[in-house]
């Protein structure tokens, strides 16, 4: 099993910044069971949405046109990085981080949340205006 933890959410003002962390852990963690890892969020009322997802052994990101230029995914050992600039209200959500085996071949693959094979349990973000 693969182990994901999040943390770093909280309440900020609209506009500040927010940096999330994902923690990787496990037996069976391995560069072929986390070959890329992303993050998801899902607002009150919607359907989970793709943030950003990174390649495991670099060289590869996507990012949802609703955060490009605001957010940035990095990677430091086992722990994924969602550094989060110019906040929005609309950007309130809770944040989860999520792994998978299958390599990303598109933006439109990074996006489906079905081919993750590990997700973490959830960090909230909150952006008051």
């Amino acid at each position: 099993q693969v182990q994901l933890v999040e943390s770093g959410g909280g309440l900020v003002q609209a506009g500040g910044s927010l940096r999330l962390s994902c923690a990787a852990s496990g037996r069976t963690f391995s560069t072929y069971t986390m070959r890329w890892l992303g993050w998801f969020r899902q607002a009150p009322g919607k359907e989970r949405e793709f943030v950003t997802a990174i390649r495991w052994s670099g060289g590869g990101t996507y990012y949802a046109d609703s955060v490009k230029g605001r957010f940035t995914i990095s990677r430091a050992q086992n722990t994924v990085y969602l550094q989060m600039n110019s906040l929005k209200p609309e950007d309130t959500a809770v944040y989860y981080c999520a792994a998978r085996a299958a390599l990303v071949g598109s933006l439109y693959d990074a996006m489906n949340a079905v081919k993750y094979d590990y997700w973490g349990q959830g960090t909230q973000v909150t952006v008051s205006s």
